[in-house]
């Protein structure tokens, strides 16, 4: 009797870490990052791309140019391209200021906002970027808008 509960007892032990093991992996496989914003968008290329087009509107842009006139544009695309690849689901990190310190006493206005993002939705465009990536992607970035408008 003995032999047959510590039989018993080993199955059930078996059991129970397979049940385990089996719920870890289910619950990895849920956390993994969602990548389909940066595939849409061409990955690191396509954000590139985006980009490139994307800033020199900005700086064509009199609603918003004054805003980026001391910036230096390989910096600023750098940082651009990392953000927005990072927020996308793609490999990339931020690494520039938080858009509350880099956004401090510069006095933006929602229309400042909004010209920077039909900027980005043109470039976006320009790069025949769906337009179900491109609402994904101003979606995730639509949360800046917070610690960028300041008026």
């Amino acid at each position: 009797m003995n032999n047959t509960f510590r039989h018993r007892f080993t199955q059930f032990i078996s059991i129970a870490l397979i049940a385990i093991s089996t719920s870890f992996a289910a619950q990895a496989q849920s956390m993994e990052k969602d990548d389909s914003i940066y595939q849409g968008l061409g990955k690191t290329e396509g954000i590139t791309k985006i980009v490139n087009d994307f800033v020199p509107l900005i700086l064509a842009d009199t609603r918003i140019n004054t805003f980026f006139s001391k910036m230096k544009k390989d910096e600023f695309s750098a940082l651009l391209v990392a953000q927005f690849c990072e927020l996308a689901g793609g490999p990339c990190q931020y690494k520039g200021k938080d858009m509350y310190e880099a956004h401090q006493g510069m006095s933006i206005s929602n229309a400042h906002f909004n010209a920077l993002a039909e900027d980005l939705q043109i470039a976006m465009e320009m790069n025949q970027v769906p337009s179900s990536i491109a609402n994904k992607l101003v979606a995730k970035l639509a949360p800046m808008q917070r610690p960028i408008v300041s008026k």
